[in-house]
């Protein structure tokens, strides 16, 4: 097999994940379409030999797994805090008390999106937290399971990237200084306001909350929801909450869940500030610490810290026994198998994709090099190569550590110079965008799993949404290419986003009228 890894796929190498991108949009059957997309590569890859695409593919799982044991962990624990809790009658308090607290379904869909901002420091750990926090409270207002899955998706990832105090602003400025950049972070600080997507995807996210702007199929589940009540739209996820005829102890309090919840914020970051040595090496700042933080260690620490401080929590108050306390762990990681599956099929797509198989950044990342675009429309340019190769391949990360160098090289003439920190806004944008809209994306399918949305139906409801953002981006960075500046492009993008969400939801109401419950 050696040697057929100098082997140029060039366009093949692509077909694997856009044939499971695809399927999965046609099927709506994630599983079987992420295996499909997963043989084709290994079945390219291996020169069309069956037995060695089996071999691959099976490598490549165990690769996968073995790298993201940790992610794959502190799954399981998370959702055996969830059954946990829900078991203490914490769940069941929480929504209680936070109905009476948080009266609209504007609030509830304000207070979901605030918590969403402020726990930054990490994608994962924010939609895995906000989504079990918040579920009973918009539940309770009818708010739907896919608008709650956005809302988690559109606070994770596009707050993360423009946050430099997170997993993602050390990594990103780790990957500038590599490609040449004197000061990496204090480049990531300059690219915030060129990050045209993210700021738009926060403002649209506020918007959609503080209005009834609603459009695509997302106005077809928040009708079923608000009309019916029925949250899932009749297609009930296996997910972190479907437990199996769980009983709930009705004694249970609101400290049931605020508690283990709080403590595993709070015993999460103490063990980033941990791993990224803080604790254990002289000198080594909070900062410092989160950018050289290992978060998916982290994250499984913190949730074993939890778990313990639970179980002695809950047998003092004496609102869930030893043996119940057990049982709702076993219970609890039972209910992760469903994302397991599909993490772990998506992050497979991603190895087939890598540059040690069939190289799908590579291929991209040489036909930009090598294309003669006029300068001005590099910036959008690179935006859309950046959102194409991070929805194919799943991962916004790699397609920054793959297009930021390239972006350097490219503005190393005295004709371009002046646009290295908008073209790293565009790559940061497009990687942040395409990682939002793929099926197949880590983020995308914690969200789900955070929210107990259909996967596909967070899918399909989120991509009107995102791609609208993406569109109007593409014309502010035309815009920013002539006149090198972020503000402008900034305004009209979000002016142009406004104006199409407005349209688009009284086009929307108009064919499909809801009847809200609240004034």
């Amino acid at each position: 097999m050696e040697a057929l890894e100098a082997v140029n796929f060039g366009w093949m190498s692509i077909l694997p994940p856009l044939i499971a991108i695809i399927l999965a949009l046609i099927t709506k059957e994630v599983l079987s379409s992420l295996l499909v997309g997963v043989f084709a590569g290994a079945l390219i890859y291996s020169g069309w030999n069956p037995i060695e695409m089996v071999t691959t593919t099976v490598k490549i799982m165990g690769e996968k797994i073995g790298y993201n044991a940790n992610i794959l962990i502190f799954l399981g624990l998370l959702g055996a805090i969830v059954v946990v809790v829900t078991m203490a009658g914490g769940s069941r308090a929480y929504g209680a008390w936070a109905s009476t607290k948080l009266k609209t379904r504007k609030g509830a869909a304000m207070a979901t999106s605030a918590l969403g901002v402020l726990i930054f420091i990490d994608d994962y750990f924010n939609c895995l937290t906000v989504g079990t926090v918040m579920r009973p409270v918009t539940d309770k207002h009818r708010i739907s399971r896919a608008k709650l899955a956005y809302i988690l998706d559109a606070t994770a990832a596009p707050v993360c990237i423009i946050a430099p105090i997170s997993s993602w602003g050390a990594s990103v400025a780790s990957y500038m200084g590599e490609a040449g950049v004197k000061n990496g972070m204090a480049a990531f600080l300059q690219t915030i306001p060129y990050n045209l997507y993210a700021i738009c995807t926060v403002v649209m996210v506020a918007i959609i909350c503080l209005s009834r702007i609603n459009f695509g199929s997302m106005a077809k589940f928040e009708k079923i929801a608000i009309e019916n009540g029925d949250v899932h739209a009749a297609k009930k996820q296996v997910e972190t909450e479907s437990f199996g005829g769980v009983e709930e102890n009705k004694n249970g309090k609101v400290i049931d869940l605020v508690l283990p919840i709080g403590t595993l914020i709070v015993l999460t970051i103490l063990a980033m500030l941990y791993t990224g040595g803080m604790f254990v090496g002289k000198g080594v700042t909070a900062f410092q610490a989160i950018g050289a933080t290992d978060a998916s260690l982290s994250l499984v620490l913190g949730g074993i810290g939890t778990l313990i401080f639970t179980l002695v929590f809950y047998s003092i108050r004496k609102v869930l026994g030893f043996k119940d306390f057990m049982g709702a762990i076993a219970t609890g990681v039972k209910s992760m198998v469903p994302a397991y599956l599909i993490l772990i099929l998506a992050w497979s797509i991603g190895g087939i994709c890598s540059t040690e198989y069939l190289n799908v950044g590579g291929f991209v990342g040489h036909w930009v090099n090598d294309a003669n675009f006029p300068v001005f429309i590099l910036p959008a340019v690179i935006f859309v190569v950046a959102g194409f190769l991070a929805f194919a391949t799943g991962t916004s990360w790699g397609t920054m550590a793959l297009l930021i160098p390239i972006g350097a090289a490219i503005c190393i003439t005295p004709d371009t110079q002046a646009l290295l920190i908008p073209i790293f806004g565009s790559i940061l944008a497009g990687a942040v965008y395409g990682d939002h809209v793929s099926p197949i994306s880590d983020t995308t399918i914690l969200s789900s799993t955070g929210a107990g949305c259909n996967h596909m139906d967070h899918v399909s409801s989120q991509l009107p949404y995102a791609t609208l953002v993406a569109g109007v981006c593409v014309v502010g960075y035309f815009v920013m290419g002539i006149v090198n500046n972020a503000w402008l492009p900034l305004i009209i993008s979000l002016a142009l986003m406004i104006v199409a969400m407005v349209i688009l939801s009284k086009f929307s109401a108009k064919k499909n009228p809801i009847r809200y419950q609240d004034k």
